[in-house]
């Protein structure tokens, strides 16, 4: 079973290396669901690990997943960046404005990706089930490589039914790999599923205490932030390394 953490700055792309994680998805804004990384974020954890391999988001708003044509070109614009800078690979996703999912712009984006490695992330998890497992090979046709899903549910561990037919309609042409609300100790039913891949965020909220005094200004702004706990990346690894 391969271990995926969701990043979104130098220090948790190390963190995640050191304690165990085969690769990342480097994204930032992980409070707004994760958005587009810069290119200066993803040299610089190219930089600080090289040999991690790295899966860059490409999600240029927050918000729903129905883009217009400039947007789509800004997406192919980001992909070509984020390859520059080192990425091995891009996630996306995108629906169309009935909530199917957007073939068109998924081929045009997996064509601007040019070899990378594709992602279809959680954009599939507003279909119903029927809907998502019949996108799974026409996904592969289109060169999608793995889907990222929670089963439809909130929580992954509850959507193991689901996962388990994606991973059936897969029939090894492409990865289903569950994420979205993981427990850890799911990781072993998930492994009986059927499923090899596996992707949590490992993310402990920081707090940082205000100065006194606190302005009304300061007062209206959230001063916490995510960050990666190497602990939960540790007990991750581990967990999917006593999985054979």
């Amino acid at each position: 079973m391969r271990l995926e953490i969701a990043v979104q700055d130098v220090t948790g792309a190390v963190l995640a290396a050191r304690h165990g994680a085969d690769r990342i998805e480097l994204c930032c804004a992980l409070q707004m669901g994760g958005l587009t990384p810069s290119q200066g974020l993803l040299s610089s954890v190219h930089d600080a690990e090289p040999g991690l391999p790295i899966h860059a988001l490409i999600r240029p708003r927050p918000g729903n997943y129905v883009y217009d044509a400039a947007t789509v070109r800004l997406m192919a614009a980001e992909i070509a960046a984020v390859r520059d800078a080192g990425a091995g690979g891009i996630v996306i996703g995108a629906l169309t404005a009935n909530g199917a999912l957007d073939y068109a712009v998924t081929e045009r984006l997996v064509a601007a990706a040019d070899g990378l490695h594709i992602t279809f992330h959680r954009a599939i998890d507003h279909l119903g089930q029927a809907d998502a497992v019949a996108a799974v090979p026409r996904l592969a046709e289109l060169g999608v490589q793995r889907i990222l899903t929670s089963g439809g549910a909130s929580r992954a561990g509850a959507g193991l039914g689901q996962l388990a037919a994606m991973a059936g309609a897969a029939a090894g042409h492409l990865d289903i790999m569950a994420g979205g609300g993981v427990d850890i100790a799911d990781f072993a039913v998930f492994h009986a599923a059927g499923l090899r891949d596996v992707h949590l965020s490992a993310k402990r909220v920081v707090g940082l205490g205000r100065p006194q005094p606190v302005t009304s200004a300061a007062l209206a702004e959230d001063p916490s932030y995510f960050a990666t706990d190497a602990e939960l990346v540790s007990l991750a690894a581990s967990t999917v390394g006593a999985l054979v």
